[in-house]
């Protein structure tokens, strides 16, 4: 198996070892994992996958997160992206599944609003347009060890309120569903993810994240929001170009990733897997002490 680096911060592409290798291979599942903490974006590019193998492979990391209220494929564990209605045509651009991908386009975190956020997503490329639709990532790890140290320890322990709300209410206040409003209760976690397999903190934002404990709501949002340019200045970006039977998986405890714009009558199928941070994971050192 061969890592090969994808950007000068975070990131690398598999070769040599595929999904089903790290679903039969104990072996290439450590070198993948160890990969995974020290990169946090994976890539495998010439995949055959199947929603059982991508689920398998996912299983692999820890358990699967159940999707939301409101998301297609209710209740499984494959969180379906698409604008392709149920006629095979592009849905247009003012129906929620194309206000969903509006949604995406800003800079988030999986499942930071969730009572349990998420370790890790894997996302395999279905149904690709024939331009646009790529996905940008940037390393919050990285962008943590920029901060200075004073702000670094000002900020580590600050308790920020992620929720739903925050990013689906700044594209169009009926996105959110009232079932979506009632399960999906604000979440509170620190600014700083410590991750126990190589000591690193990452800086825990989103566009999630909306209000700062103890902070007035108008610093709060300035200050979120310049942590989030300086993380996302285009330098610091990894732009992926999907090609069918491309697999990504990145860590949501370090990274930050936005979709991007692709034409409104051209179709685009993704799948994402989800899986749930634990206590091995350094899930504690984001939980405010009085959760």
């Amino acid at each position: 198996m061969q890592t090969i680096p994808i950007h000068a911060a975070f990131g690398a592409e598999i070769r040599g070892a595929g999904l089903l290798d790290v679903v039969s291979s104990d072996v290439v599942y450590r070198a993948v994992r160890e990969a995974f903490e020290q990169y946090s974006f994976l890539l495998w590019r010439g995949q055959t996958v199947t929603d059982d193998l991508q689920a398998a492979a996912s299983r692999a990391f820890g358990p699967l997160e159940i999707t939301k209220v409101g998301s297609l494929g209710e209740g499984t564990v494959f969180g379906r992206i698409t604008n392709i209605g149920p006629d095979g045509t592009a849905v247009p651009a003012d129906h929620r599944q194309a206000m969903v991908g509006k949604a995406n386009a800003l800079w988030h975190t999986d499942s930071s609003f969730k009572q349990t956020p998420a370790l890790a997503s894997m996302l395999s490329a279905r149904i690709l347009p024939g331009e646009g639709g790529q996905t940008e990532f940037v390393s919050t790890r990285a962008a943590w060890a920029r901060l200075p140290a004073d702000e670094q320890a000002a900020l580590q322990d600050r308790v920020v309120e992620h929720s739903y709300l925050y990013s689906r209410d700044r594209i169009d206040p009926d996105l959110v569903t009232p079932a979506e409003r009632a399960a999906l209760p604000p979440a509170r976690w620190r600014f700083s993810w410590l991750n126990p397999a190589n000591g690193l903190r990452s800086l825990y934002i989103a566009s999630h994240a909306g209000a700062i404990e103890g902070m007035a709501k108008a610093e709060a949002t300035a200050l979120l929001q310049r942590l989030t340019d300086a993380a996302t200045a285009p330098p610091q970006v990894y732009r992926h170009s999907w090609q069918p039977g491309d697999v990504v998986m990145w860590d949501n405890r370090a990274t930050m990733h936005r979709g991007r714009p692709f034409p409104v009558d051209q179709l685009r199928s993704m799948v994402r897997t989800t899986i749930s941070a634990g206590a091995a994971d350094g899930l504690e050192s984001i939980r405010p002490s009085c959760a």
